[in-house]
């Protein structure tokens, strides 16, 4: 069966019924005792063998599913209904309960040379019910599981490819989420490694909802940068800098900081200059909070940063007065962290 957005398929299908029945079918969808069309009971059975014959219940299919010796890490290979294929990723989180790490294109073609995604090259763009059928997926695997805790309070755009080369994808994914489930606007981060022109288009976008945003810089020297992320230019940094001023001019309450991301990559970007750029280009830009990420080993030539470096290069920022945490590294061992998502095609279903 052929995938079509749902925000078309649905409302044709229901074309001739009264309008409650479009919310009472979107309701359903984001019920966890339901698992098909049929048993959507507030709709009266014509309806609902016309929803089943015309739009599929769910867009992802699981294919495989993993989870780390920990237990505090599950991975999930999605197939799509092209066949092609996606990695999500649901992690407990220091509140107690779950994140999901969700991706919006199948590859990425923003080439990060230590990121394994990028190495599989950009296929194509998710739909927005792909993205939202992530959190779908996850929300009836938790559920399924009374002995996990129950509540998905976060989801990062930070799973396979460049959510702002999908924009209008992720903006509607978004935006459906906070319309049905009880996920708030700050609990939600959308990751970006610095695509400027849709970073300006979100500024003036009355649709784009007030999540939080996160930018991939991995350098605030320009030569570095470039070498890390290829796809990046000379005028990155002040273009990016000139951005942050008129970000926080738009959103200018307590909640709106941005992330700078940062991957620690061992005599690459984490050097005693390079703390001091870092903390320098902060301290321009404004409420900006860094997230230093310890690299996770993928199939490129990096080294990660030692633990006595990170903490250097941490104590270093916060003597430049920045804001700065670690990331914790969890699924590794199922090749589920940061930067190690990438789906191979000699893979087999499991569950």
């Amino acid at each position: 069966m052929a995938l079509e957005a749902r925000t078309i398929s649905i409302p044709r299908v229901l074309a001739d019924a009264p309008s409650y029945r479009l919310k009472q079918a979107e309701d359903g969808l984001f019920s966890l005792t339901k698992k098909s069309w049929e048993e959507v009971g507030v709709l009266p059975k014509p309806l609902r063998d016309a929803l089943t014959a015309s739009v599929p219940w769910m867009s992802v299919k699981l294919f495989h599913v993993a989870t780390s010796a920990k237990g505090d890490t599950h991975k999930a290979i999605l197939e799509l209904g092209d066949g092609t294929k996606i990695e999500s990723v649901l992690m407990a989180n220091k509140r107690g309960w779950w994140t999901i790490c969700v991706s919006s294109q199948v590859g990425c073609a923003m080439r990060c040379t230590f990121c394994a995604t990028g190495k599989m090259g950009l296929t194509r763009n998710l739909l927005a019910d792909e993205i939202v059928d992530q959190y779908r997926y996850w929300a009836s695997y938790v559920h399924a599981r009374p002995e996990m805790p129950q509540l998905i309070s976060n989801i990062v755009f930070m799973g396979m490819g460049e959510p702002l080369a999908n924009y209008i994808e992720v903006r509607n994914a978004n935006n459906t989420i906070l319309a049905h489930t009880e996920m708030g606007p700050t609990n939600i981060t959308v990751s970006t490694v610095g695509v400027l022109p849709r970073l300006e288009q979100l500024l003036n976008d009355p649709e784009w909802p007030p999540v939080r945003v996160a930018v991939s810089l991995h350098s605030a020297i320009a030569k570095t940068r470039k070498e890390i992320v290829p796809t990046s230019y000379d005028d990155f940094l002040p273009k990016l800098e000139e951005w942050t001023h008129k970000y926080f001019e738009k959103f200018d309450t307590r909640s709106r900081h941005l992330t700078f991301e940062y991957v620690m990559l061992g005599g690459v970007n984490d050097t005693t200059e390079h703390a001091k750029a870092l903390a320098a280009f902060v301290q321009r830009c404004g409420k900006v909070k860094v997230n230093l990420i310890p690299y996770n080993f993928t199939d490129s030539e990096f080294l990660r940063s030692t633990d006595a470096h990170i903490r250097s290069f941490m104590d270093a920022l916060e003597a430049g007065g920045v804001i700065v945490t670690q990331r914790k590294t969890m699924g590794d061992d199922i090749a589920a962290a940061c930067g190690q998502l990438i789906v191979e095609k000699k893979e087999s279903p499991t569950v």
